[in-house]
């Protein structure tokens, strides 16, 4: 997919995704946000830039890290998103942009942390988003970012063929590259960050039933803007097929589907030259 169209994609669906997002994932995620605050070690007074911030919930828990003297400065691609986070977080500040655009948008070495939960899957271009982060911190500064692991360990992941088999492009045709083996790890140390370190968490996440798990999948997800243009009886096909897919993790509570979560972190050295 052409990258200009993918970002379009991304901005518009997760828009459309914006209204549900919280009420479906947050918990389910919690694990993922837990873990970069955990490697992130934000100290009072520091600067944080979260980039793909969604509707904030990683903004938020870095100011409440760094403190009043501190800056904590959330961007997203989605309006929609940027818009719940501004609602919801005080003291906080968000600015919609794309990834890859963040010198355009904010000054060069100047932020102490830089994180990014969960969003460089949905990039065009991964590689040249961590490098334009790495250009946001000041020497010594360090990157915090996640992502969704092996497709085979994600047991959600059906969701992708079942939606694309209906639409005439794939909706995140990289989504899992990143998880897969030293690929993270790889793109780090390709943006000039030294003390580069990855690694992997195994998570369960939890749908109390049927309408629950399918919602989260299809409305507050990266396939919002498509599953939001289907007819009524291609929505009904979709979720069967999604359900069927859920079978091996059915449970008398509802749905316990496995994922796994990648985490990688780096310096900036002086030295740093980020392409």
């Amino acid at each position: 997919m052409d990258g200009r169209l993918q970002l379009r994609v991304q901005r518009y669906g997760w828009d459309r995704a914006s209204a549900r997002y919280d009420e479906l994932w947050r918990e389910a995620l919690a694990p993922a946000t837990q873990g970069v605050l955990r490697l992130a070690q934000l100290q009072p007074g520091q600067r944080v830039l979260d980039v793909a911030c969604g509707s904030g919930v990683l903004t938020r828990a870095a100011l409440a890290g760094v403190g009043p003297q501190g800056e904590a400065v959330g961007c997203d691609v989605s309006e929609g998103m940027v818009s719940v986070a501004r609602a919801s977080s005080p003291g906080c500040r968000f600015l919609r942009t794309d990834a890859q655009a963040l010198g355009d948008m904010l000054p060069p070495a100047h932020f102490d942390v830089v994180l990014c939960g969960l969003g460089l899957m949905y990039m065009p271009d991964p590689e040249a988003c961590v490098a334009a982060m790495a250009a946001c911190l000041r020497p010594g500064g360090r990157l915090v970012v996640s992502v969704w692991g092996e497709r085979r360990a994600c047991g959600w992941s059906g969701v992708f063929p079942i939606v694309d088999a209906r639409v005439q492009s794939e909706v995140c045709p990289m989504f899992f590259r990143l998880g897969g083996g030293d690929a993270l790890r790889t793109a780090l140390v390709g943006a000039g960050l030294a003390q580069v370190r990855t690694e992997r968490i195994a998570t369960t996440i939890g749908y109390p039933d049927a309408a629950t798990a399918c919602d989260a999948a299809f409305e507050g997800g990266p396939v919002a803007l498509a599953y939001g243009r289907f007819d009524e009886p291609t929505r009904d096909a979709v979720r069967a097929e999604y359900l069927e897919s859920l079978r091996p993790w059915a449970r008398a509570d509802g749905f316990g589907l496995p994922g796994e979560f990648v985490f990688g972190e780096g310096k900036r050295t002086p030295a740093a030259q980020p392409q």
